[in-house]
């Protein structure tokens, strides 16, 4: 019901099976509904609603749901922007292979947001976000936002941030 695929689009019912489902454990439907509450689809925008229900989807190791929560914390979505939640939350999203988790990291890194700056880290997770993206123009951004920032690094910096970017990959 919530993407129309063989009914007409209907939000109030998938509301109704997807809180059905989350309420038995089901990660899927967690997220779903914090998507919908995130977003206001077929509800009122609650952010409250939205982190209630992504933070039960992450704790089951719901990648998306972690990400999700990575950015929430670090707008202010409904809590208190925080950095150091953010990073967390990015980090074990980035630990499941996504990419905008990865880029995310680069970017906390760069901007030294809730971490000390550090280019050779911002470096790595550029650098893993450009390997990891699946579509052109999200790869593009991450190698050029990768390459900027080695354009102000030492020749030293940008082999350790190489160095530390193959042993990630071997994690």
């Amino acid at each position: 019901y919530f993407k129309g695929r063989g009914v007409p689009r209907d939000y109030a019912a998938a509301l109704t099976w997807y809180r059905l489902a989350a309420t038995q454990g089901d990660i899927d439907a967690q997220f779903n509904l914090g998507v919908m509450y995130a977003h206001g689809q077929g509800v009122p925008r609650d952010y409250t609603a939205a982190l209630t229900w992504f933070r039960l989807a992450a704790a089951q190791e719901d990648g998306d749901a972690q990400l999700n929560l990575g950015v929430m914390y670090h707008k202010g979505e409904g809590v208190p922007r925080d950095y150091t939640a953010a990073l967390t939350w990015f980090r074990l999203a980035a630990a499941q292979g996504l990419a905008e988790a990865q880029y995310n990291l680069g970017v906390m890194y760069l901007h030294g947001q809730g971490i000390a700056q550090d280019e050779v880290q911002a470096y790595l997770w550029f650098d893993r976000a450009a390997a990891t993206y699946t579509t052109t123009p999200e790869r593009n951004e991450a190698v050029t936002t990768r390459d900027s920032v080695a354009a102000h690094m030492t020749p030293a910096q940008i082999a350790e941030a190489q160095q530390r970017a193959r042993e990630w990959k071997r994690q």
